[in-house]
């Protein structure tokens, strides 16, 4: 974080057993809200104050920044991974599921945009991420692709890769417009991709 001068190495890092997951869960929240509002560069007290707790708590959980910052990436995603099969099971239609989810993955991306930048040239780190990021949420977009068309014929079998990856691109605006809105395209985007080809 900002106030460590050297990033301790990944063996030096102290051990959390025992300590309850629910703290670490509610440190992630805290951190990704303060990341959303003040940047990752945000003073690690802002996130403690956000949090409830003393900044010693939070280095005791995540001592370089770069473990938080990787740690709130993964948490969310790992959160919009969980969304997918639950929305699934409380929609009403299949679609309305996926269009639910669409909007969480928009609202990822747009707010969270910054997080893999933040490892600062770490190529393997943002390429591990990255690989993570697709191999949780691409297998939870195909679920719901699949439940959403159904056995409608003659919608375009467009893979779920190339549907997230084009709900990226169409984020990419959002970055610094605040008229630019990016859910609206996306949801034109879900239309396009449900509706059957024209004959």
């Amino acid at each position: 974080m900002s106030e460590v001068e050297s990033e301790p190495s990944h063996d030096a890092r102290p051990q959390r057993a025992g300590r309850p997951r629910r703290s670490e869960q509610a440190l992630l929240e805290a951190a990704a809200a303060v990341f959303v509002t003040s940047g990752v560069d945000a003073p690690v007290r802002e996130i403690a104050a956000k949090a409830g707790v003393g900044v010693g708590t939070i280095y005791r959980h995540f001592p370089t920044r770069s473990e938080l910052v990787v740690a709130v990436y993964r948490h969310q995603v790992e959160a919009c991974a969980d969304a997918g099969p639950r929305l699934l099971a409380e929609s009403a239609t299949p679609e309305a599921a996926l269009r639910a989810w669409v909007a969480l993955f928009v609202e990822f991306l747009v707010t969270k945009h910054g997080l893999p930048g933040a490892l600062q040239g770490d190529s393997a780190g943002s390429d591990a991420l990255h690989t993570y990021f697709v191999d949780r949420l691409v297998p939870v977009c195909a679920s719901l692709l699949e439940a959403a068309r159904g056995s409608a014929e003659g919608t375009p079998a467009i893979d779920a890769y190339t549907v997230l990856r084009g709900i990226g691109n169409l984020c990419i605006g959002a970055t610094g417009d605040a008229r630019y809105r990016a859910a609206d395209l996306v949801q034109l985007l879900i239309s396009g991709v449900l509706a059957p080809e024209a004959r």
